[in-house]
C-alpha cells in the first residue's frame, strides 16, 4: 500500500515541481531574455541525432527594433484576437477539437500566440491532450503575470523559421540580409507564412502553398490589431 501511495505521489510531485520551475522562469522572462528555449534544445538535439550539421542562430532583439509589418503579419496569420483575449481563443479551440475528432488524431490545436510561446519556452513538439493541458496551464500563468507586449516580444524572438534559425532578427538576416526593423510588408508576410511549418518550407522554398498564404496574410495585415504598446 505504501509503495502504491509513493507511485501515486511521484507524478503529482513532479507536476508541482515542474510548474514551480516554469512560474519562476516566467517571472524572470518578464525582464530577461531566455538563453535558449526548450523547443530550441529539442530541435537542435533532433538535428544532431539525424547527423545534420546545424548551428543555432538565435539573436535577441528589442520589441521596438522589430518591424511593425512583421508584428501585424504574425497577428494576421497566427492569432487575430491576440490583443483582446486572455491567452485562449475558445472558438478556435472548439473548431480544433472538431477537426481532431474527425481525423481521430491530435492535429489541430487552435493555439494562440500565447499558447505557442508556452510550448516554445517550456515544452516540445509532441501532440497529445496531456501536453495541451500543460500548455494551457503555462499559458494561464504567463498571461496572469506578463503584459501583452512582453509576451509578443518573447514570441517574436523565439519562433522557429528555418533549420536552426530562431527569432525575427535571425530570420530577417537569413532570408533578406537585413535587420528585422527594415522588413517590408511583402517580406513580413512571407516570413509569417512560414511559421506553421518552417522546416517544410525550408525544404520546399517554391511551394505554391507558401505563396498563397503570403498573399492572404498581406490582405489581412491592414486590420491586424497590435497590443497597446504597438
Amino acid at each position: 500500500m505504501r509503495i502504491f501511495k509513493w507511485l501515486l505521489a511521484l507524478p503529482i510531485a513532479a507536476f508541482i515541481l515542474f510548474n514551480a520551475y516554469v512560474y519562476g522562469n516566467i517571472i524572470t522572462y518578464r525582464a530577461v531574455a531566455p538563453h535558449q528555449t526548450a523547443f530550441m534544445s529539442m530541435r537542435m538535439s533532433q538535428f544532431a541525432e539525424e547527423g545534420r550539421d546545424i548551428t543555432l542562430d538565435y539573436r535577441w532583439t528589442d520589441y521596438r527594433s522589430i518591424s511593425t509589418n512583421l508584428k501585424k503579419a504574425l497577428i494576421a496569420s497566427e492569432d487575430a484576437k491576440f490583443a483582446e483575449h486572455s491567452g485562449f481563443d475558445w472558438n478556435g479551440i472548439q473548431n480544433a477539437i472538431k477537426r481532431n475528432e474527425k481525423s481521430g488524431k491530435v492535429k489541430a490545436g487552435g493555439s494562440t500566440i500565447s499558447q505557442q510561446l508556452a510550448k516554445n519556452l517550456f515544452l516540445n513538439d509532441s501532440r497529445s491532450y496531456i501536453r495541451k493541458a500543460e500548455e494551457a496551464a503555462i499559458t494561464a500563468m504567463m498571461e496572469a503575470v506578463t503584459d501583452k507586449d512582453r509576451i509578443f516580444e518573447l514570441y517574436l524572438n523565439v519562433i522557429e523559421w528555418d533549420y536552426g534559425v530562431f527569432g525575427a532578427e535571425a530570420a530577417a538576416q537569413k532570408f533578406y540580409k537585413k535587420s528585422a526593423e527594415k522588413l517590408s510588408k511583402q517580406q513580413a508576410a512571407a516570413l509569417a507564412a512560414r511559421v506553421p511549418a518552417p522546416l517544410f518550407y525550408a525544404d520546399n522554398p517554391k511551394s505554391q502553398r507558401l505563396r498563397g498564404k503570403t498573399n492572404i496574410i498581406l490582405r489581412r495585415m491592414g486590420s491586424a490589431e497590435l497590443p497597446d504598446g504597438g
